[in-house]
């Protein structure tokens, strides 16, 4: 133990003066007067006057973060019924006036420093702030590592001092900042630290604002993880309770919250008004006209699965769609690409806006720094493309996890996932066909419960006989590899074929794009040719489709 104060004992086996403790016989008092506890290791000043005690554990605050409006020590706020050992944790200062608490001063951290502050003015019951929040995430959750078992939050700062003394300082408490207004924005920016808890407790007020709030998070979270705490009748909120010394109850209403489930049964008729004035399901069209004739565009709350044979231009088709989805939309694209890093994501989109392969060295020397640049900020806005910078994977929970951050917590409405079957290598147990089909049912889930508009890339099993989907043979839905699951859950599936092969250069650079299935027009077959430049890099469509290839069964 650092920091502790020397002396002999005269007195053992005392109760410790901190009720948040509660150990019976573990202070030893010194002959000064001052006592140690041996079970929660605080010194105490004077056994007496145990309000008085010397940290054990001092805050450094580094000077170059250190706010001038983080001012005041860590006392108990006793305004709150909140013990010293709660406000240290927490790094909560506080000024007293007379041996009266008068301003409560609550630090947000980004990086472990203290960047900005929110100040409580106790007499007034105003508040001001200080600093930029940015990057600052919930109150108390630097505090905590993350991937517990239970996460707290609460409406205010207070709140969640006041829950986690209840608790006996054991599980993981934080809380939003300002108000419920801004709740679901809050934990929208820390969506990945809060998924990493099994459950998520919402401990808002016991009014109407706040019981609406914890209903909106809910919905933000993974399924049958958040759940809502109803408090005790006439307590409005964690603090309140602790303030009247109701602890104790507090802990048996938190263990009684409830799995949030939302609503799903209706009557039917009465939902007439709703289906005649139902909003319109936006269509965004695919840049070849002849996907559009028979899927009328790409529609947000889908699952489209793209395949095709090895080499016979999945990436190029991928990149394409990227693209196009950043040009035409203003919506946020998410891009998952388990097969390659960052850079080669980019170079490939940028590479579509500058109708040149600029992802070869030799091409790219012919651009001035200047001219590279202009080309990164006509296409990548600031905060409306996000990648996964991680090349390859090892579990497939923290990849779903990144995938559900990136649509939720960076709002992406169109992610492209590439590819399937790389995410089912990192399943160590299991065979292929399960681990697809669990996959599918992930992907889907997700789908139906963002809304997002999903792409997914997936490889065809391997052909028998002398010509395979190199040789530019017809694709159904049975040469999907491993899985029917692939073909069932997906809304929409799209396959490439070509005859890479072929002795005529203009017939092994054309592809052609068959629609497998429509879920939405129902309308499937050959859609369209698309003709590779080898000089720009890109994919046009041809005026006329050429005739099918001879099908052959595999």
């Amino acid at each position: 133990m650092n920091n502790l104060q020397h002396g002999k004992f005269v007195k053992t086996q005392q109760p410790c003066p901190d009720n948040d403790c509660g150990s019976s016989d573990a202070c030893s008092i010194r002959e000064d007067g001052s006592a140690l506890c041996f079970s929660c290791e605080q010194n105490f000043k004077s056994y007496d006057k145990p309000y008085i005690s010397v940290a054990t554990s001092p805050i450094q605050e580094s000077k170059e973060t250190f706010l001038s409006s983080y001012t005041g020590s860590f006392n108990p706020l006793t305004d709150r019924n909140i013990s010293q050992k709660t406000a240290t944790k927490y790094r909560v200062r506080s000024v007293l006036r007379n041996n009266k608490v008068i301003k409560h001063v609550y630090p947000y951290l980004n990086a472990n420093e203290i960047v900005a502050t929110v100040t409580r003015e106790v007499e007034k019951k105003e508040f001001w702030t200080d600093g930029n929040f940015e990057g600052t995430g919930l109150f108390g959750e630097n505090l905590f590592k993350g991937k517990g078992k239970y996460l707290t939050i609460t409406e205010g700062e207070c709140d969640a001092m006041a829950a986690y003394q209840m608790q006996g300082s054991k599980w993981a408490v934080v809380s939003i900042r300002g108000g419920v207004k801004n709740a679901v924005n809050h934990v929208r920016s820390s969506l990945e630290f809060v998924e990493s808890f099994d459950n998520v407790v919402l401990c808002f007020d016991a009014d109407d604002q706040g019981r609406k709030a914890a209903r909106e998070v809910a919905r933000i979270i993974s399924p049958n993880k958040a759940k809502l705490m109803a408090f005790p009748e006439g307590y409005k909120d964690a603090n309140d309770m602790l303030r009247q010394n109701k602890g104790a109850d507090f802990v048996t209403a938190w263990w009684e919250s409830k799995i949030y489930t939302p609503t799903g049964i209706m009557e039917l008729h009465s939902k007439k008004n709703e289906w005649l004035n139902r909003e319109v399901k936006e269509s965004v069209a695919y840049p070849w006209e002849g996907l559009n004739k028979k899927l009328y565009g790409m529609r947000k709350g889908e699952l489209v699965t793209l395949t095709g044979g090895t080499g016979l231009g999945k990436s190029s088709v991928t990149r394409e769609l990227e693209h196009h989805l950043i040009k035409t939309t203003k919506d946020n694209v998410g891009i998952v690409a388990l097969e390659e890093n960052w850079q080669r994501t980019a170079d490939g989109i940028l590479s579509i806006e500058a109708e040149d392969r600029i992802y070869l060295n030799e091409k790219r020397k012919n651009y001035s720094d200047e001219q590279l640049e202009n080309l990164f900020d006509r296409v990548i806005e600031k905060g409306r493309v996000y990648i996964h910078a991680h090349l390859g994977a090892t579990d497939i929970d923290e990849i779903f996890s990144k995938l559900r951050y990136i649509i939720v917590g960076c709002q992406c409405e169109w992610v492209i996932v590439d590819h399937l079957h790389m995410l089912v290598n990192v399943l160590t147990e299991g065979d292929e066909r399960r681990g697809i089909d669990m996959l599918m049912n992930r992907l889907r889930s997700l789908v139906e419960e963002t809304g997002v508009g999903m792409i997914l890339v997936s490889h065809l099993r391997r052909a028998q006989g002398d010509k395979g989907h190199e040789k530019g043979i017809e694709v159904s839905l049975s040469h999907l590899k491993g899985s029917q699951g692939i073909a069932q859950l997906s809304d929409c599936v799209i396959a490439l074929e070509r005859n890479q092969q072929a002795l005529d250069p203009e017939q092994a650079n054309t592809t052609k794009v068959r629609v497998l299935k429509s879920r939405y027009t129902g309308d499937t077959g050959l859609a369209c040719s698309l003709k590779y430049d080898i000089n720009t890099g890109r994919l046009h469509e041809s005026d006329e489709i050429e005739e099918e290839f001879d099908g052959i069964s595999i």
